[in-house]
């Protein structure tokens, strides 16, 4: 039988500019999706498949923050720095501290301020960034 292994939230690592992430959302806190396609296929009239292969390698990576959370705060700023500055382009990093998923990002930034909702109790703070090409994108397990 396999060995018992381990999921924990917490260890879940992720950093903006060198700067810890605190306070996520409960329930999904972090979404990394693909630009598009790797790969495409294309077949033709007689039946022959060809795949072309796209080279896009960027992503649009969601953080979910908890309306009281700090690093609201730090992604203003950095948010605020960029409109003025063109100085939002920083490296963006995700890593499982318990497995062996790792993402990393050379190059991303904020895309626009998250939607803001105030109600009787505390909302959600969705952050969307947009990335330069994927240096390292590994989607690995749990030990």
């Amino acid at each position: 039988m396999g060995a018992v292994k381990t999921y924990d939230p917490k260890q879940i690592i992720i950093t903006f500019g060198g700067v810890p992430i605190t306070g996520f959302a409960d329930g999904t806190f972090l979404s990394v999706s693909p630009s598009g396609d790797r790969f495409t296929k294309i077949v033709g009239a007689d039946g022959e498949v060809t795949r072309s292969k796209s080279n896009d390698f960027t992503n649009e990576v969601t953080i979910t923050l908890k309306q009281s959370s700090l690093s609201n705060d730090y992604l203003t700023g950095i948010l605020n720095a960029d409109r003025l500055a063109n100085s939002g382009k920083l490296p963006l990093q995700v890593k499982d501290m318990l497995g062996t998923t790792l993402y990393f990002w050379k190059e991303a930034w904020i895309k626009a301020p998250p939607d803001v909702e105030e109600a009787k109790e505390m909302s959600d703070r969705a952050w969307v960034f947009d990335t330069g090409q994927s240096d390292i994108e590994y989607h690995g397990g749990n030990f």
